[in-house]
């Protein structure tokens, strides 16, 4: 979701750099990006990693409280969203959503910008024992649309996003975001478009 659907990684970034001070009373220049799309367990490893001394569920709860506060008041779309939906729904590709952020989240940005019933499933970070780059959220994705694994490209702008999916044996799409492809990542993609619009190109020409 955010990264792909919407332009909001970087207000999940600012909003971990900011509970940081608040709750640990410091920075971690490289602590925003680790945690890029991780949530549950894997969240919870990162976090306790960089700053042992803090209780985990309220360092989580203070960020995605940031967050909330921050996207209530904007709520940017990635640039052919609402193409790439509406091509892949008339076209009858199931899709899902695999999101770190909480079910709640998901629910409510879905249903704010009017794009709830393009999905056929959704999964949240809140859902699964241990998220991204746990292959957990892509496993239960799969199943709730029914389909294999095999069967699903997975969209993702994260490295975490993007190891779930190839560790879940889902076939990793990186559009790229925040991120930048480096060696690993070109490695295990089968393909890295720079926009959802180029991605819908390559679709629609039966590149991908």
């Amino acid at each position: 979701m955010d990264g792909v659907l919407y332009d909001t990684e970087r207000i999940y970034q600012e909003s971990w750099a900011r509970t940081a001070l608040d709750m640990a009373g410091r920075e971690e220049k490289t602590f925003p990006m680790a945690m890029c799309g991780s949530s549950g367990a894997s969240g919870r490893r990162i976090i306790h990693e960089y700053f042992p001394q803090v209780d985990v569920e309220k360092f989580m709860e203070h960020c995605y409280s940031l967050y909330r506060n921050r996207i209530a008041l904007n709520l940017p779309e990635k640039p052919g969203v609402r193409e790439i939906l509406e091509y892949l729904k008339r076209t009858g590709v199931k899709i899902a959503i695999a999101s770190g952020s909480p079910v709640s989240v998901i629910r409510s940005n879905l249903d704010r910008s009017a794009i709830a019933s393009y999905f056929d499933a959704m999964v949240g970070g809140d859902e699964v024992a241990d998220g991204k780059p746990a292959p957990d959220i892509f496993l239960k994705a799969s199943e709730k649309i029914g389909l294999a694994p095999e069967a699903c490209y997975v969209l993702e702008d994260g490295r975490n996003g993007l190891l779930g999916a190839k560790a879940a044996g889902c076939s990793p799409v990186m559009i790229v975001d925040l991120t930048k492809p480096d060696k690993e990542l070109k490695e295990i993609c089968t393909a890295i478009f720079d926009s959802l619009t180029s991605a819908l190109a390559a679709m629609k020409s039966g590149i991908l």
